[in-house]
């Protein structure tokens, strides 16, 4: 049976991350000019950061955090093949792990940007408000920390992606794109009606404006 697992707010989110995490890695590279783009792309991951914990409250089911976050022992029971059915239709719980870890280092990323100055051009905005102290230490883990943690990470994602196609047979990049899988057993059904993706789009508009309020305040 066809599940519709992914709702479309919570797929373009995915893909709004793609997108500014790769915008970050190449104007980070590129510097100079480019890195007035690098400070708008991490405001983009913020912004995309924030909705994201908003979304996993109030979200399709398979997106919110209580149906998918799990502790040690269920990892750990999937981990020796003693999962559960439902295990296969959302994240499973190492995915789930990979996820959170992943999203939380993000965080730390664009908190260390904020915070850092590279003594040239650039400074993030909140570096007038802390110590040369946090600048410095927020700066040395945003360049040569962070950045590396998360490519880190993502090429675990994406080895993971690899894995479940080769190995498994299952392609876990076409539910992301369509929102739906195809499951040989009943499972809950995310609710994707438009009601839904005009709230998703409600929330995210507001946590834009918080973020850009926040900038413009900081900046003034």
């Amino acid at each position: 049976m066809l599940v519709r697992v992914w709702d479309a707010p919570t797929r373009l989110f995915h893909w709004a991350l793609v997108l500014c995490f790769v915008g970050l890695i190449v104007t980070s590279q590129l510097g100079g000019g480019a890195m007035v783009w690098h400070f708008r792309f991490g405001y983009g991951v913020l912004t995309l950061l924030l909705f994201r914990v908003v979304w996993g409250l109030q979200g399709g089911y398979w997106s919110r955090f209580s149906n998918f976050l799990v502790g040690p022992k269920a990892i750990w029971q999937y981990l020796r093949g003693w999962g559960q059915p439902h295990d296969g239709v959302g994240h499973n719980p190492l995915g789930a792990l990979s996820v959170i870890t992943l999203l939380l280092f993000l965080a730390m990323q664009v908190a260390s940007g904020l915070m850092s100055d590279d003594e040239i051009a650039s400074a993030g905005p909140l570096t007038p408000f802390v110590s040369s102290a946090w600048v410095g230490n927020a700066t040395y883990y945003h360049k040569d920390i962070g950045k590396f943690i998360l490519l880190g990470l993502v090429v675990l994602h994406l080895s993971a992606i690899a894995f479940h196609y080769f190995r498994k047979r299952e392609n876990l990049i076409k539910p992301m794109i369509t929102g739906d899988k195809f499951l040989n057993y009943p499972a809950h059904s995310a609710h994707d009606a438009w009601p839904e993706r005009r709230r998703g789009a409600l929330i995210f508009l507001m946590c834009a404006a918080t973020v850009s309020g926040a900038v413009i305040a900081l900046n003034g």
